[in-house]
């Protein structure tokens, strides 16, 4: 089995339906579902969507549609035996669409409103301080054409009753784009995506059947000898060690885990994955390392190890501990049964782009191309908290720790095995351009 293929197993195969927009909105929240694999497909219509669904069916695990009626014509048309979501359209993209009416000035004649209850359209009005706006609410069939709800908007236009029409199907905004009516497209937000997303995970037997695997930890106190050292007596060093244990036993016990203390700064714990994967909000962050950097000002090196058995997962969970020790500590690394990598997770400092995964055999790649593990911990670390994927050659001195001479030799290495290239020029009051370099395989992860 290829590396590609075996990382494919691991993850679950979600097959994502609908319009290029929304598809495109629902692939981007997805990186943030490292436990997903998508496979999309695009319609131009609702009617093609129970055609997709059947040619999926046999592929995927979930199926996530992006609207109700989509939804609607898959249920009705298609028997499939895997779970089928749909993304709701919500209140949440009506704030968004009454903003940019507003700015537009296009609220004066009023809006009529489809697919959302008249409740929710009332409640968005008042919270944004124009009850006074006047709104025509749909009240036809829950999963009406294109056609229909085009007549009942371009009706509320022709009457004078509305000035802009708002619709949760794009169809029907493109219908209306023809008949000349002034519309806005209720896309679903990000927000409503992750909350579909979430509950296609909880359906899939994938994840069902991971749900009691155990999970390994390591907690490690980034340099806490130094961290000694700032306290005025032995009293308060024990101190600190009694409260840091106590919160490190508080955080195992919200995962219902098991602790025990290994010696000195480092702890060992076992978890389940489903019980990990809901407190970390789907391998996102780590609440522990906020509260002990806030209260004492010290930072934890976390690794955690998946695996088919406990002595793997172990295995794992070290070789994530170095990953995190590697990026300079203040991390937290997964690493999965198959080797994949995901982190690093959010810890005391807000991370910018939480990574998906990271494919072992871009892993072996990087360091066959003398990228050692430590530089590579480094530049993800970068990557993920500040989206940096380009360096000029002193940066990446400084960051690796290693001479300007050194590193122009690794970028000559990495850019001849395609892990790297030039992307542009700096200039310099004095001297010669200054080189750019795109680390290309950062880039395509992010």
């Amino acid at each position: 089995m290829t590396d590609q293929n075996q990382k494919l197993v691991q993850q679950i195969r979600i097959g994502v339906i609908g319009p290029q927009t929304v598809v495109d909105k629902i692939m981007r929240v997805i990186e943030t579902f490292p436990s997903f694999a998508p496979v999309p497909l695009i319609f131009k219509h609702e009617d093609e969507a129970p055609a997709l669904a059947g040619q999926l069916g046999g592929e995927v695990e979930v199926l996530i549609l992006s609207d109700p009626l989509a939804h609607r014509k898959v249920k009705e048309q298609v028997i499939l035996p895997i779970p089928v979501h749909h993304v709701p359209v919500t209140d949440a993209g009506l704030y968004k669409a009454l903003f940019f009416a507003l700015h537009s000035c296009k609220l004066e004649g009023g809006v009529s409103v489809d697919t959302l209850t008249e409740t929710m359209v009332r409640r968005t009005l008042k919270d944004m301080d124009m009850s006074e706006v006047a709104a025509s609410i749909y009240d036809g069939p829950a999963y009406s054409s294109k056609n229909q709800l085009a007549d009942f908007h371009e009706a509320n236009y022709l009457a004078g009753k509305c000035s802009i029409a708002f619709t949760g199907l794009e169809s029907a905004a493109l219908e209306l784009t023809r008949r000349g009516v002034p519309n806005a497209w209720l896309m679903p937000s990000d927000q409503d995506i992750i909350v579909s997303l979430e509950r296609a995970l909880l359906s899939t037997a994938s994840r069902r059947s991971r749900e009691g695997q155990i999970v390994v930890g390591m907690i490690n106190v980034d340099d806490f000898g130094t961290q000694a050292l700032k306290r005025n007596n032995e009293h308060e060093v024990q101190k600190l060690k009694l409260d840091i244990h106590r919160m490190v036993l508080d955080y195992v016990e919200s995962l219902d885990g098991y602790l025990t203390h290994m010696g000195g700064d480092e702890y060992l714990f076992f978890t389940t994955r489903g019980i990990f994967e809901r407190e970390t909000g789907g391998y996102k962050t780590i609440p522990l390392a906020k509260d002990v950097n806030k209260t004492h000002g010290i930072s934890l090196s976390i690794g955690m190890g998946f695996g088919r058995t406990a002595s793997a997962a172990g295995t794992n969970a070290r070789i994530a501990m170095r990953k995190a020790k590697e990026a300079g500590g203040n991390a937290c690394f997964i690493v999965r049964e198959d080797g994949t990598l995901i982190g690093p997770l959010e810890m005391a400092d807000p991370v910018q782009d939480v990574l998906s995964f990271t494919d072992a055999a871009l892993i072996k790649q990087a360091e066959d191309a003398g990228m050692t593990s430590a530089y590579l911990s480094k530049l993800l670390h970068q990557r993920a908290r500040f989206g940096k994927y380009e360096y000029k050659v002193h940066e990446l001195a400084n960051l690796l720790d290693i001479t300007v001479r050194s590193a122009h030799r690794l970028l000559l290495l990495w850019i001849d095995n395609g892990l790297v290239e030039i992307s542009g020029l700096e200039k310099v009051p004095r001297g010669r351009p200054r080189q750019i370099f795109r680390f290309v395989f950062l880039q395509k992860e992010l």
